[in-house]
């Protein structure tokens, strides 16, 4: 008698299924989760669409092939690096969820691979592959490896982004994965200046033949060998073409095997919810995570406290000592053990560099392009008192006369203008130096530290009148809900503020250009300078009483979640 082996079932309609039910059931969670789902797709849609229409239209066009292969790599690149920022957006990105089922790693890749077909993405994917097949394919045997070549750049996206997110799924699920996704603002900005210069220098004279020249080494780097086979088959190179079919396929197989051999590490090696809590498990959670063992007093204080030290040795004594050093210090480490308020600052004091950077890499830029330095950074006092969380509370209880209230405010404004006025200096001096505009650096650091000044004494008055609770729960959120009205008159308030306290200076400097007076124009960091620190003063003597009156308004917003 012989037992007959039966073929267990296909896990692919499940997959399938399960990936529809996910994106159904997120939808029906709010209508203003639908309605931003809806907007999103139709951007993504139209945008795709045009890009699409755009490589076809030029078919006929000399560098069309160059264009084709350089968008697909370009777009295969986003599909790799998506899961390292926008990990936490998608469930169906962790295979640890499915841990638990009975599901060996072959059939979960196959799965998995057929959910991750179904989306926007893929969707826009295939109308950007399809516009750049069409841009090369001239003649009727093309046809059907421009199919083949859209279904393998199709396949290299998804299989790439998945590789890619098995491969850091212990890092991206963990606390410093939650600090990568937060800092994606900043890789998003820093990549928007650099796609900003990329157009400029492709629009500028002879920017196209630079991009023929990038391109006969990006049509070897998968997937463009598949778009780029095309284009062989067309001008009859055959034994060409079926070289880079499957070059680009045996990709596509590695990159497959390279998400199988994920999948087997994640199923078999244990993570920390499965280790011992013994001396050991914690040694390790310690060497693991450098903050923990900072705060269990292990590997002392660290850099969080750098700043602090250097204001200790360059102010007065007196400024700092007592309360307004503590807070100072506090303020640092806050900062560098918050993720969310890492990568405000790392944000803000990239960008500040940045744009003038790439503003003089465009047209030549201007001195003055340094203001983005002061501005960008010293609005992260406009909601100091939220940034605390529960943790106000300690404030609050130790905050009982106007001289504490005082000594609070002064010491936050003191950590922030630590760091500001060295920044805003070294700023303003390279690009005075790359300018071959020395003789303007006086007048441009004055306006640039008075406008600092009267963003943090905005700041401070602001972050007291109108502070808003950050959202705990949600780390990509800025606010917690309902409070939307109060963040733009947080922000736009405060800024419109700074810049009206700030136009005397600049009516200052201005007349000093008018009546011809250029001789003087040093007196502007002076007189910058003074204002700008008379300005906290006067707002630090003016606010301290009204945080005294309103510590339990500040506590109950703070302490939201």
């Amino acid at each position: 008698m012989t037992a007959t082996a039966t073929r267990p079932p296909s896990v692919v309609p499940v997959f399938v299924r399960l990936k529809i039910t996910l994106i159904r059931n997120g939808l029906r969670q709010s209508r203003g989760r639908a309605a931003g789902w809806t907007a999103g797709t139709v951007f993504a849609l139209l945008y795709a669409v045009g890009l699409g229409v755009g490589m076809a239209s030029l078919r006929h066009n000399h560098y069309g092939p160059a264009a084709a292969v350089t968008v697909t790599a370009c777009m295969a690149l986003g599909w790799a690096v998506a899961p390292l920022f926008f990990f936490g957006g998608d469930d169906t990105l962790d295979p640890t969820r499915l841990a638990m089922l009975p599901l060996r790693p072959r059939p979960l890749v196959t799965g998995l691979l057929a959910s991750s077909l179904i989306g926007v993405g893929p969707l826009c994917a295939v109308l950007v592959s399809a516009g750049a097949v069409v841009a090369v394919a001239h003649s009727g045997p093309a046809v059907p490896v421009a199919v083949i070549a859209v279904a393998l750049t199709l396949l290299t996206c998804v299989s790439l982004a998945r590789a890619v997110a098995a491969a850091n799924t212990r890092l991206l699920t963990s606390r410093r994965g939650r600090d990568l996704a937060l800092l994606s603002g900043l890789f998003i900005a820093v990549g928007s200046q650099g796609i900003s210069l990329g157009i400029n220098s492709l629009s500028s004279d002879g920017g196209l033949h630079r991009a023929t020249s990038i391109a006969a080494v990006v049509r070897w780097i998968p997937p463009a060998p598949a778009v780029d086979a095309v284009r062989s088959v067309s001008r009859g190179s055959y034994g060409l073409a079926a070289v880079q079919l499957l070059y680009a396929a045996c990709v596509v197989a590695l990159v497959l095997r390279w998400w199988h051999h994920s999948l087997v590490r994640l199923m078999v090696s244990p993570d920390a919810s499965t280790l011992p809590a013994g001396p050991a498990g914690a040694d390790r959670d310690r060497r693991e995570d450098p903050d923990s063992a900072r705060r269990s007093g292990l590997l002392g204080r660290g850099a969080a406290d750098g700043p602090a030290r250097v204001a200790a040795l360059l102010l007065p004594r007196r400024l700092v000592a007592g309360r307004t050093g503590t807070v100072m210090g506090r303020q640092f480490r806050y900062v560098w053990r918050d993720p969310r308020s890492r990568a405000a600052w790392a944000t803000a004091l990239t960008l500040g560099l940045l744009l003038p950077v790439v503003a003089m890499a465009q047209h030549g830029g201007s001195v003055y392009q340094c203001l983005w330095s002061a501005g960008l950074l010293s609005t992260q006092m406009f909601n100091t008192f939220g940034l605390d969380g529960s943790a106000f509370w300690t404030v609050a209880a130790t905050t009982a006369t106007r001289r504490d209230a005082a000594l609070e405010l002064r010491g936050r404004a003191l950590a922030m203008a630590v760091v500001a006025v060295p920044y805003i200096t070294v700023v303003s001096t390279g690009v005075s130096l790359l300018l071959h505009r020395i003789s303007a650096l006086p007048e441009v650091l004055g306006l640039a530290l008075a406008f600092a000044g009267t963003l943090i004494a905005t700041g401070v008055f602001i972050g007291v009148r109108f502070p808003y609770a950050v959202a705990q729960s949600n780390p990509f959120a800025n606010a917690a809900p309902g409070q939307t009205g109060v963040v733009t008159l947080n922000v736009l308030g405060g800024t419109l503020a700074g810049v009206v306290l700030w136009l005397p200076l600049l009516a200052f400097a201005v007349a000093l250009h008018v009546t011809g007076r250029h001789g003087l124009l040093w007196t502007v960091l002076p007189v910058g300078a003074a204002y700008g620190l008379a300005v906290v003063a006067a707002f630090l003597r003016f606010t301290a009483p009204r945080l005294l009156d309103r510590l339990p308004e500040i506590l109950a917003v703070a302490a939201q979640v």
